[in-house]
């Protein structure tokens, strides 16, 4: 079976060297040719950790290919992906579906008989009915396929979730393609991964539904740790006795600045569009990007407040989550800016954000590791939960920082851990814990 991925993204390469690691032959493919002569010699534009690795691997072992040669490459396709970007509208919070719709078009001029056509992209429901009507009108005689099939992979560890999945959704009830599906997920299934068969609708609006569901449980336990923050509880306890609960379970438990990358922000919008569209109104979902934007501010405002009249600020992590280099809608992306506005000091230290791309932080100053942040810091803030933070040397820290603050949007450091250094410790939920030093 000969298997084509239109986009190379970050969706589009994860699935291309994982399938080609299950020893399916794919040919991954793009509009933007430099990308693919890079990834021809195995440099790949994102980061995500053992995908480089991966990717060289399969094209030593002639099972995984990059083209920019879309239309003779699906000529010769028996499953064509797409998997292209759905950005957000920018006039409205609708998914910008062009780049799938240009896909159907480019299939429609080249597809042969008996082609299974997946959607992977993240597609409100509709799009698949939308994809097939566009072949449809170019060849109305042809016989195909159209299946929703949404990725659910973590930034960080998307080859693990790929290989490992909670359950694989498929949307179609044909059985050629069932039958197609099955021989392509043959690896998980003969591991005991669910596959669940569907209805196209319910595939698409299951990605969007997890999505926003895990959204909903970041701001409820944002929005519990405020709550704790003047009752004088601790979140970490909270989200661990209610986690234990088999009913609610421990993950997507852990306070924070927020929710940001790729996902959850634009889907939680699209849904919020599609309610409104079909008249069916997802008013808690609305309230919940509300309040995820609201958080922003009032982190910037806590900052401020604790600084006080110390203007020069460290930030360690600006990606909107560790393992990754994605900075789509992070929190700093809102935080920084705000302080650099109201006059404050910023450096910044990110072991993997590409700073020169980054026009939002023009005017802070970026350094090459936790300590030089220190070293021109009054107040330090944790804002990604990089393990090289969480290793930090915090006597190196409080040796280096004139009476240290540190303000840890991620809750890496145990309170017990935080009474023993010298060090003035604000936390998400939590005690804050003053130094032994004079506090201004």
């Amino acid at each position: 079976m000969k298997i084509s991925i239109i986009g190379s993204g970050y969706v589009g390469l994860v699935t291309g060297a994982c399938m080609a690691n299950a020893n399916q032959h794919v040919t991954c493919l793009d509009i933007d040719e430099k990308k693919i002569k890079d990834l021809k010699n195995g440099k790949i534009p994102i980061y995500e950790p053992g995908l480089e690795d991966l990717i060289k691997e399969k094209i030593k072992s002639n099972v995984l290919s990059f083209s920019s040669e879309i239309s003779q490459t699906i000529r010769n396709t028996d499953v064509i992906f797409i998997a292209v970007g759905t950005p957000s509208n920018t006039e409205n919070n609708e998914a910008d579906l062009s780049q799938v719709f240009s896909c159907a078009e480019e299939i429609a001029r080249n597809i042969k008989n008996n082609t299974v056509v997946i959607v992977k992209s993240t597609v409100p429901v509709g799009t698949c009915d939308k994809v097939e009507e566009i072949i449809n009108l170019k060849n109305p005689s042809l016989n195909f396929d159209v299946v929703s099939n949404p990725e659910f992979l973590r930034e960080g560890s998307a080859i693990f979730d790929f290989e490992n999945p909670d359950r694989i959704i498929v949307g179609t009830h044909n059985k050629d393609s069932i039958t197609t599906l099955n021989l392509i997920y043959k690896k998980q299934i003969d591991n005991e991964f669910p596959i669940i068969f569907t209805t196209r609708r319910s595939s698409e609006l299951i990605k969007y539904a997890s999505n926003s569901m895990l959204a909903m449980r970041i701001i409820f336990i944002n929005e519990i740790a405020d709550l704790c923050e003047k009752v004088g509880a601790d979140v970490n306890d909270i989200a661990l006795g209610i986690g234990l609960d088999k009913r609610i379970g421990p993950e997507f438990l852990n306070a924070g600045p927020g929710f940001g990358g790729s996902c959850f922000p634009k889907d939680a919008r699209a849904l919020v569009e599609s309610g409104i569209s079909y008249n069916a109104p997802q008013n808690l979902l609305k309230a919940v990007i509300d309040g995820n934007e609201k958080r922003k501010e009032n982190l910037s405002k806590k900052i401020i407040t604790i600084a006080k009249n110390r203007k020069n600020i460290g930030i360690l992590g600006v990606t909107y989550k560790a393992n990754t280099d994605d900075m789509r809608e992070a929190p700093s992306l809102s935080i920084i800016p705000d302080l650099i506005n109201k006059g404050f000091n910023i450096s910044i230290f990110d072991p993997q954000a590409n700073k020169n791309s980054i026009k939002e932080f023009k005017n802070a100053n970026w350094e090459n590791d936790i300590y030089s942040v220190a070293n021109n810091s009054d107040c330090l803030v944790i804002l990604t939960e990089w393990s090289d933070f969480k290793d930090m040397d915090l006597k190196k820290i409080s040796d280096i920082m004139d009476k240290p603050i540190i303000i840890d949007f991620r809750n890496l450091f145990s309170l017990d851990e935080m009474k023993k250094m010298n060090i003035e410790y604000h936390s998400i939920g939590r005690e804050a814990i003053n130094s032994s030093k004079e506090v201004e």
